[in-house]
C-alpha cells in the first residue's frame, strides 16, 4: 500500500508580483511563503519549489545511503548531505547535485563513494527525477 504525503499552496496575484503560501499537511514545518523572486533571486525568508525539492532530495538520499551502508554492516555515525537544485527560468530544473560527508567506521573512501553513488541513483526522489535532470554526488568520508 502506498503512503501518501500532501502539501497545499495558495497563490495570489501574478507570477512576478504575486506570492503564495505552502502548507505541509503533516504540520512538520510551518507554512512557508513562496515567490517568483525567491525562485530567481533568493529573497530572504521565502522559499521556492526548487529549495523544497532540494530538501526532499537531501533527506531521501540520506535515508537511502544510511540503509545501503547499514545493510553492508557499516551503520553510519552521521551523514551530512546538501542537495543543490539548479533552476533556469524559461528552461526549468536542470540538475540536483548532492554533497555528502559521512562518519562511518570500517570502510574506506572508495567504498563510501560507491555507496553514495548508489544511493544517489536509487533513492525514491532520485528515481522520480531520473531521466529528467542530471543527478550528481560528491562524497567524502570523514576520518
Amino acid at each position: 500500500m502506498a503512503t501518501e504525503s500532501s502539501a497545499s499552496t495558495i497563490w495570489r496575484g501574478s507570477l512576478e508580483k504575486g506570492s503564495g503560501t505552502t502548507h505541509p499537511d503533516s504540520g512538520a514545518f510551518p507554512d512557508v511563503e513562496v515567490t517568483w523572486a525567491a525562485r530567481t533571486a533568493r529573497s530572504a525568508g521565502k522559499t521556492s519549489p526548487e529549495e523544497l525539492l532540494a530538501a526532499a532530495h537531501a533527506s531521501c538520499f540520506c535515508m537511502a545511503l544510511s540503509h545501503e551502508l547499514s545493510e553492508a554492516g557499516h551503520e553510519p555515525e552521521q551523514l551530512n548531505a546538501t542537495a543543490t537544485v539548479a533552476f533556469v527560468p524559461g528552461e526549468g530544473v536542470e540538475s540536483s547535485h548532492i554533497v555528502v560527508n559521512g562518519r562511518v567506521s570500517g570502510i574506506d573512501q572508495s567504498q563510501f563513494e560507491d555507496a553514495a553513488n548508489s544511493a544517489g541513483q536509487n533513492c525514491p526522489i532520485s528515481g522520480a527525477l531520473t531521466g529528467n535532470i542530471e543527478i550528481t554526488v560528491d562524497a567524502t568520508l570523514e576520518g
